[in-house]
Formats: C-alpha cells, structure tokens, sequence
C-alpha cells in the first residue's frame, strides 16, 4: 500500500510578520497541501508562545474545513487537560457534521503553555487526563454503561458519525491509553528523541481494543522535514527553528523566529553545550533533497510499521515552508497516489 503523507501545523508566524499573519498562511498552506495531495491537515494548539500564532485549533479546524472540500482536516491536538471533554466532544461533533465527516480529533496532554498561561487555562477540574480522555471518547461514541455518571447525556447534533479520536503523543503511557480507549495513536517524533523508540508503538498495538470507531490499530509518525534543493539549503532553513529551541533549552525568554542569516550570526554567541544541543535538535529532524527526505522517511515508516507519516515543519520564510512540502509531495507523487 502507498504511504499516506499528511501535514501537522503548528501555525509559525512567518518572515518576521504580524502574529496574526501566522493564522492566514495555514489557510494558505491547507489549500496548497490539498492541491499537492497530502492526505490530512492537523492544527496544532499553542498558548502565549512567540513565534506560534494558533491557541484555537477548534477554529483553525473550521478555517482550514471550510477553505478546503477534500482532504481530512483535524487537531494536532487539543490540550484536553485544559478543558471540559463534554465541550470537546460537541465542539468536534458539530465541525464533523458541517464538513461532511472530514474532521478527526486529535489530543494531547502537554500544556501547550508557559506556566502562568496553563493557569489561566485550567478549569480546575481534578480529572486525570486519561479519564478526560475516556469520558471524551464515551461522549462521542455514545458508549457510556449504565452505571456511568454521565450514561444518558448526549452530545449536539444528533444523528453525526463518531468522530474518529488520536492521541498525539511521544510516551509509552499515551500509546497505551491509546489503545485502551480503541483510538488511533500518531508518536510525536518532532518533539525529538534520538533512541527511535519502537516499542511506544509496539505496546499501542498489544494494547489496542476496537472501538466504534476503529477495528484495528491505527498508528501514525509525525516527523519534522524541511525538503530543499540542496542538503546544505534544507540545514541553513531548518536552523531557525533550531535555534528557537536551544532558547527554550537555555532558559531564555522564546522570541519570534530568527532568519538563517541571523541565526548564522547568533550561533557564535553560544555556549559550547548549547551548540551541542543545537546540533543533536537538529539531528532528529528529516533534511535534504527530495530523494534524500524521501528515503528517510519511508525508513522511518517501515521501521514503525506505518501506513501514514505526518510531516510538520517550522521554517523562517513561508515560501521555503512551502516549497518545503511541495518537493516532498512530487518526490512521493502523492497527486497520483490513489487516496
């Protein structure tokens, strides 16, 4: 079976622009991804976080669905710990019946925050996520038992397909809650590990119980790939990102992206670990030609057994962002893949 590519959106705001800008070109880059052929579009969840201009994926989800008519549009992920799943439930249950059963659910428990923001968020409930996670599950597939609190209660409009559910993680716990409430499961690879820990999605499987949404396990990777005519050109592109990271890793105050050629300039003011760590962030990300990323990524599939990869980047130019997935798309054909 050919493999799926699809595209995680972490909505960076672009060319040293206005925030707000950053909400316009994942419009921009939906389009252009459903045009290219990539097979789902997620929209990831962000607070107070300079450089990322989207806190609202359940927005950006209807954005991205209504500027769109075919390819799968979803949530990379929304934060559930911050919120009520009932809520979650109708709100995805109401974008899955006005886009034609074209939205996923993806999920998280990472607070997507700086510390004072995920305060700000909280809604004081002493709910593990993994039981937010079963209730929002319950809600959405109306398989609430009888002896469960809320069995009864149902979720706005009715007569709607369950929403498919995916839990977007990079730990062994997620993997198996994931498979314990029968949902899909995507292993957070951007977020950077360098031990490629298969056996995460080996116990998502071993885990899996079918639900009414899925009768099989349905795992996906998503990786980081910056795609450019030269090797040289895909590292000097993906170093904005980079060096965004390494300020998080030094305990600094996050700015907006840096360009390349600032970047350039800024590295020689570093520490020599942060260089290192500068250099190891860089080394969990997929960078090259089109042949070269290709390669890699279908390795990387094979290796997890997957029949789908997601490809999430963060660039300084939306132009390379977009040029980025567009080789990726023709190395992979994607436009003549059947979908």
């Amino acid at each position: 079976m050919s493999l799926k590519l699809s595209v995680l959106d972490q909505s960076p705001v672009h060319d040293n622009k206005e925030p707000k800008t950053g909400l316009h070109d994942t419009i921009e880059l939906a389009r252009l991804s459903e045009k290219l052929g990539y097979y789902r579009y997620w929209c990831a969840e962000h607070h107070d976080t300079p450089g990322y201009a989207s806190a609202t994926p359940e927005i950006m989800v209807g954005a991205v669905a209504s500027s769109t008519s075919k390819i799968r549009v979803g949530s990379g992920g929304v934060m559930l710990n911050h919120y009520s799943p009932y809520k979650v439930a109708e709100q995805f249950n109401t974008l899955n019946a006005l886009y034609e059963n074209r939205i996923d659910l993806g999920i998280g428990r990472a607070s997507g925050a700086n510390f004072l923001s995920a305060r700000a968020l909280h809604n004081q409930s002493n709910d593990s996520y993994a039981n937010k996670a079963y209730d929002l599950t319950n809600f959405l597939n109306d398989s609430f038992k009888e002896d469960d609190y809320f069995y009864g209660v149902g979720v706005s409009p009715k007569g709607v397909e369950s929403t498919p559910v995916y839990l977007l993680g990079s730990s062994e716990g997620s993997s198996i809650l994931a498979g314990q409430l029968g949902a899909g499961f995507c292993l957070a690879l951007f977020i950077g590990t360098h031990d490629r820990p298969t056996i995460i999605m080996d116990n998502y499987r071993k885990s899996f119980k079918a639900s009414k949404t899925f009768s099989k396990p349905k795992p996906m990777i998503a990786v980081a790939c910056i795609c450019a005519e030269t090797k040289e050109k895909a590292q000097s592109i993906a170093s904005s990102h980079t060096y965004w990271k390494v300020q998080a890793f030094t305990g600094k105050q996050r700015e907006a992206l840096h360009s390349p050629q600032k970047v350039k300039k800024l590295y020689q003011e570093l520490s020599y670990e942060d260089k290192i760590y500068f250099h190891e962030t860089m080394d969990t990300m997929v960078l090259g030609t089109p042949k070269e990323c290709k390669a890699k990524i279908e390795k990387l599939a094979d290796e997890y057994k997957v029949e789908e990869v997601m490809v999430v980047n963060v660039t300084y130019s939306f132009e390379d962002r977009k040029n980025s997935y567009e080789l990726l798309a023709n190395e992979f054909n994607l436009n003549k893949k059947d979908k």
